[in-house]
């Protein structure tokens, strides 16, 4: 707990000091894990002195992110390949008494891009306007986490990292204020495809109890297997000693062979089955199955997630100023690939959660972070979710004009998600921003 008139967590990693920032108290960049390059993450020894948590987590190095870089706010972030630390935020006034729900986000970008302690991810209106505990992870990316042949490296190892996480969190989060037994996990894009793959890996079993799955792209996750293989010999021989600068020039050959692969190679890293900590392809409907009653879900996507690409892609960006032709853009091309790529997948995943016995509600956010009604793309819920107005706006995203609106609907939206780590439950009424079926 926390230390009488510091801010100096007792825990089982060791003794941990944080940092008053406002409302909250920020522990920060805190090691769950340790692995060398191409190996499996190893437990953290106990921190012999105080660790000081007042540096954010660093990235996972990665490549300019080129279609993200267009829409927001120039991001800095400190790389390094030993980035499995995670961060912690809690309500300034916690009691020494209290066991608060936790939510555990993990941060989306392709598995190739993004951190957990990113602007557009800070958890201080969560924390401060929910009373819970936010824990955001930064996990391995792209070719050093999530592409291996089986043999000399391991393919899942961004993965593991989050297992490894999660194992931290369950034994550590009560000296925060936590509740062990209330863990959520919540995650966009390639973190809400990582969630749902956590559910089914090996040892995370009675590690969280709820998972709130945004925009998961589960209709690229299947028959990957030929892409894999293809990418790995793209790659080639890796080791240890390889340059970092060759493998980002490895990791841009492999995705352009990744491109090759239909919709699939839209997002050419992720998850392998039949590797640890996944069952094989074949064995994954019975693996959701099984855990289907241990899980709440709440799992959904946006209205028009492929429409983020039409805005940083000349050819349909010039095509989208004609209003007939937007229209046309919007019914006959991002429509069809959302519902491809996100959605059926979606609706998909819950009847199955559901008939197996579990609870799931299915949402959709019909209006994003816009001032007017015109639709969600990908990415238009983290910022009524996370990230204070600095990281969002005024981008190209989220324009000065729109912020307004954004600060309107996101307690709503923020609320909705607590209530769901409580109680596994969603008792909000549709309304302009999201609509849910509750099976």
């Amino acid at each position: 707990m926390l230390d009488d008139g510091t801010l100096t967590f007792d825990t089982p990693a060791g003794r941990i000091r944080g940092s008053r920032d406002g409302d909250v108290v920020r522990v920060l960049g805190v090691p769950y894990a340790r692995a060398e390059r191409f190996r499996p993450p190893e437990p953290m020894p106990v921190f012999a002195d105080v660790f000081v948590a007042d540096t954010p987590a660093p990235v996972a190095p990665q490549p300019p992110a080129t279609v993200v870089d267009q829409l927001l706010h120039p991001i800095e972030a400190r790389v390094d390949e030993h980035c499995q630390a995670l961060s912690i935020t809690v309500p300034a006034d916690l009691r020494p008494d209290e066991r608060l729900p936790v939510m555990v986000w993990i941060h989306g970008g392709s598995y190739v891009i993004g951190g957990g302690d990113v602007p557009i991810n800070d958890p201080y209106d969560l924390v401060r306007e929910q009373r819970v505990v936010v824990v955001t992870v930064t996990y391995r990316l792209g070719v050093l986490g999530f592409l291996g042949d089986g043999e000399r490296v391991p393919p899942n190892l961004g993965l593991l990292d989050l297992v490894a996480a999660l194992r931290w969190v369950h034994g550590t989060i009560a000296a925060f204020g936590g509740d062990p037994d209330g863990i959520t996990l919540f995650g966009q894009s390639a973190g809400a495809d990582a969630i749902a793959h956590l559910m089914i890996s090996d040892g995370t079993a009675g590690l969280f109890r709820r998972a709130i799955v945004q925009s998961a792209p589960l209709g690229l996750s299947r028959g990957r297997a030929r892409m894999n293989r293809a990418m790995v010999r793209a790659v080639g021989p890796v080791s240890a000693d390889t340059p970092l600068d060759d493998l980002y020039e490895r990791q841009d050959r492999a995705t352009r062979i990744g491109g090759r692969h239909g919709l699939r190679g839209g997002m050419p890293y992720g998850t392998q089955y039949g590797f640890a900590p996944l069952p094989a392809e074949r064995d994954l409907d019975r693996a959701w199955r099984r855990v289907a009653r241990d899980v709440d879900v709440l799992i959904g996507s946006t209205s028009d997630e492929a429409g983020m690409y039409v805005a940083v892609l000349p050819a349909l960006s010039r095509l989208a100023r004609n209003p007939w032709a937007r229209a046309l853009l919007r019914w006959w091309v991002v429509r069809p690939l959302t519902e491809v790529i996100y959605g059926r997948d979606a609706r998909a995943f819950a009847r199955r959660h559901r008939a197996a016995g579990g609870r799931a509600v299915v949402y959709r956010l019909l209006r994003g972070a816009t001032a007017g009604p015109t639709g969600a793309v990908h990415m238009h819920d983290l910022p009524l979710l996370l990230g204070r107005r600095g990281a969002w706006a005024g981008s190209r995203f989220v324009p000065e004009r729109d912020w307004p609106e954004v600060e309107r609907r996101g307690p709503r939206v923020r609320a909705i998600w607590a209530e769901f780590a409580r109680t596994g439950r969603v008792t909000a009424a549709d309304d302009e921003t999201l609509v849910f079926d509750r099976g």
